[in-house]
């Protein structure tokens, strides 16, 4: 299996203990629908492994601590840190809201802003702490669009359109030649959507 076969659950941010649990980060909407997790891929030196859960909790919102069978020390937990975990894409429950989305499942859609039409492409998301956000093709530049209610309204997934209301002048930042570096004026839009 892959990384395409797969979406990422979260990572291991560090040890728990000194018996070889660690903290998983879930970066997910619902951390809870995975208390019950048997196994996940974990990316380890660029290959997908399995491992199977001997225990997980549940805590302080979007982390779990776990424990993997075979792995009993602080020695080998400790070698997983920063590792990503994965689930395969099968495992996902459809989405038929239109105004939620998974991630992975929006690149390649045509951006379409009620104001100007469709612009370009979505390339990939960027899951940011303080923002998430949506990286578009743009005649040829990559501009960054917050995912939030407000801006992102609903998917078209029959046509795999993504329909947006820009903020104005939005695009002009990005256009502008004079600036070489991204902005950085779009991290303090307020994330108010759930999606993942």
């Amino acid at each position: 299996m892959t990384k395409d076969d797969c979406y990422q659950l979260g990572h291991i941010t560090k040890t728990h203990g000194v018996n070889g649990e660690l903290v998983l980060f879930l970066d997910v909407d619902q951390p809870d629908e995975y208390a019950d997790l048997e196994s996940v891929l974990l990316e380890v030196k660029g290959e997908l492994i399995p491992y199977f859960m001997e225990s997980i909790a549940i805590v302080k919102g979007s982390r779990a601590i776990i424990a993997f069978e075979d792995v009993d020390t602080i020695e080998q937990a400790e070698r997983l840190i920063g590792c990503g975990a994965f689930l395969p894409l099968d495992e996902l429950e459809p989405i038929t809201d239109e105004s939620r989305f998974y991630f992975h499942e929006i690149v390649g859609y045509q951006i379409v802003d009620a104001n100007s039409g469709e612009l370009g492409t979505v390339r990939g998301v960027y899951a940011m702490n303080a923002q998430d956000l949506i990286a578009m093709d743009y005649q040829g530049k990559e501009v960054l669009i917050p995912i939030n209610s407000d801006i992102v309204r609903t998917i078209d997934r029959a046509n795999q359109k993504l329909n947006v209301v820009l903020p104005d002048g939005l695009l002009e930042i990005y256009m502008d030649d004079t600036s070489n570096d991204k902005p950085e004026t779009h991290g303090d839009v307020a994330d108010d959507t759930d999606e993942d």
